[in-house]
């Protein structure tokens, strides 16, 4: 049970980034600032290291509920460190589940924010859980996506089915591949590479299907191929 919580949201970023910062590894930070081109700044915190904090904190302060919750979320989504940008993720999925439909407007604007893969996939993925739970956003919210322009979006929009197995909206999935089977950008390519992938675990016929009838970028193939080539005889 997630106590309630009583600290203002300056308060619990202010907490969040303290604790971040007495239990982070400087050396170890320019290593992730290196991976991560030098886009973000680092405490230099494990993923282990900081989910475990997060969850002693969330122990200790509870998770804010309401319009609390975003605006403590955007306030460590603000912060130049990357650990803290996770922290909101990681609070705001803790209670998803009790969010209203409109929380995909939130999430569209982290996707739009500080865009990289390591937070946009994991949004994706809290996307399709939102949409399994209010289905009637799927096509307007997506499509809109699909339309913006913004290949963060697009990705998004091509990924967020990656777990729906049997579920996923075939249909969607490679109307949505095809839209952008011209993009030279490498983000692009190597997301909808991955969601054939996913999905030819489930219908590897579809896929070798769609592959052969469709103009994609030889990564797109190559990533969408590489679960078949490896488990066919």
């Amino acid at each position: 049970m997630i106590p309630a919580c009583h600290l203002s949201p300056t308060e619990y970023y202010q907490k969040v980034v303290t604790r971040f910062q007495q239990k982070g590894d400087p050396d170890r930070a320019q290593g992730q600032m290196w991976y991560m081109r030098n886009q973000f700044e680092f405490f230099g915190l494990k993923a282990p290291e900081w989910l475990a904090l997060a969850k002693i904190m969330f122990d200790e302060y509870g998770v804010p509920e309401g319009p609390a919750l975003l605006e403590t979320a955007r306030l460590c989504y603000e912060d130049d460190h990357r650990e803290a940008n996770y922290f909101a993720i990681e609070m705001v999925q803790k209670v998803m589940k009790q969010q209203p439909e409109n929380l995909i407007d939130f999430f569209e604007e982290l996707i739009v924010t500080k865009s990289w893969w390591d937070t946009v996939d994991w949004i994706s993925k809290l996307v399709g859980m939102h949409f399994q739970r209010f289905p009637q956003l799927t096509k307007p919210v997506t499509e809109r996506w699909m339309a913006s322009g913004n290949i963060w979006l697009q990705r998004a929009a091509i990924i967020f089915q990656l777990r729906f197995k049997a579920k996923t909206d075939t249909a969607l999935l490679f109307d949505y591949i095809r839209r952008v089977a011209h993009s030279k950008e490498f983000f692009l390519q190597k997301g909808a590479g991955w969601a054939l992938r996913e999905y030819s675990k489930t219908d590897p016929d579809a896929v070798v299907q769609f592959i052969r009838d469709t103009p994609l970028a030889p990564l797109t193939k190559r990533e969408g191929m590489k679960w078949i080539l490896k488990n066919t005889p």
